[in-house]
């Protein structure tokens, strides 16, 4: 099969590798049909995830068919239609009990595209599948749902969960980016007075207001100033960083108001500094996490229902085949306009680039 191989900080080829099969009774074997990429891998392509090993395929999300699934597996069989969640899940260790899958110490959490082969390729192999793909429901679109896989249940629960969003919240969301519109798409389920979006790049901003957001600023001090204006001084109860890089952070940690939130979704490579000589009064709450898929089953049956704006992420389609033309375009978002890009390899009559 064809596959995106990681070779190195900065090398990647896509290329013939072994086909998956079941190594454990508990596996599941899904051919693709719709991928995406994510910051994340862009990150692993930077050198800022050292655990990834060259001669791994990327990717860690995916809709696609099962074609076999090993003999533990009960809650799926093949022919069945289902999204490849990108944490993979036990079920019995300490943390999966707890729902807090992205945890797991059995051999799950994060490994697909990290530990072992992922998903940007024709087959992957799922373990545990049970608790680690989901099926989905008629009439969901592939190039939508791939988009539940990660940036929708990170952005939900890393973001607005994390940060207790509540009705007559202002919440500013730090970074317009993929995760960034699925944390203003999700907030709005707990009615926020405000929402205010934060981003270098006015393609993006233009996209925030489009799902929702009240106001838009570039980040640096119009960002911090816009705050400060619509709170009356006192700062956001809410902060959401989706970018994760020191600047951002930081930004965030002095646009919360005393006793609000700041939680971080964003994947940093970099340290960045804490500023307890300012916080330690301000009774802040800072969160961090790694998303854990447990609202992935709510949040597919909200986008079954037509609420979750899914759609309007995807800005560049492409077949599989064009694996790499697809991470040159999002990998230069500034220029491209690309928020969200989705390749099928089963859907070359209906894939092609659009306009961004």
């Amino acid at each position: 099969m064809k596959a995106l191989v990681f070779h190195g900080p900065g090398q990647s080829a896509w290329e013939s590798v072994a086909d998956p099969g079941i190594q454990e009774a508990t596996d599941a074997i899904v051919r693709v049909d719709a991928v995406t990429i994510c910051g994340t891998d862009l990150h692993i392509l930077k050198g800022d995830v050292p655990d990834v090993r060259p001669g791994t395929v990327l990717g860690h999300e995916a809709v696609g068919e099962v074609v076999e699934v090993g003999s533990d597996v009960r809650g799926v069989r093949p022919g069945d239609r289902v999204l490849v969640s990108c944490i993979t899940a036990c079920g019995r260790c300490r943390f999966c009990r707890e729902s807090a899958y992205g945890q797991c110490r059995g051999g799950g959490g994060w490994i697909l595209g990290h530990l072992i082969n992922g998903t940007q390729a024709e087959y992957v192999r799922v373990p545990y599948a049970d608790l680690s793909v989901h099926p989905l429901p008629g009439g969901v679109d592939s190039g939508d749902a791939v988009l539940l896989a990660d940036i929708f249940p990170t952005a939900y629960e890393v973001g607005v969960l994390n940060g207790h969003v509540r009705p007559g919240d202002t919440v500013a969301v730090v970074g317009a980016g993929p995760i960034g519109l699925a944390a203003i798409a999700t907030a709005q389920l707990y009615s926020p007075e405000k929402i205010i979006a934060v981003d270098l790049a006015p393609p993006r901003l233009d996209a925030a207001k489009n799902l929702g957001a009240d106001a838009v600023a570039a980040a640096g001090e119009e960002a911090e100033q816009l705050v400060a204006d619509l709170t009356e001084g006192l700062g956001a109860d809410v902060v959401l960083e989706a970018v994760g890089v020191p600047a951002s952070f930081e930004m965030c940690t002095r646009m919360v108001r005393p006793g609000g939130h700041v939680a971080n979704i964003g994947v940093h490579g970099k340290p960045a500094v804490l500023h307890l000589e300012d916080l330690w009064i301000k009774n802040v709450t800072i969160t961090t996490g790694l998303v854990d898929t447990y609202s992935t089953p709510t949040l597919l049956r909200m986008m079954a229902a037509g609420r979750l704006p899914a759609s309007s992420l995807v800005t560049h389609t492409f077949p599989m085949d064009r694996m790499e033309e697809a991470y040159d375009v999002f990998g230069a978002a500034a220029d491209t306009g690309a928020l969200k890009v989705v390749l099928g390899e089963q859907r070359h009559d209906v894939l092609s680039v659009k306009e961004s």
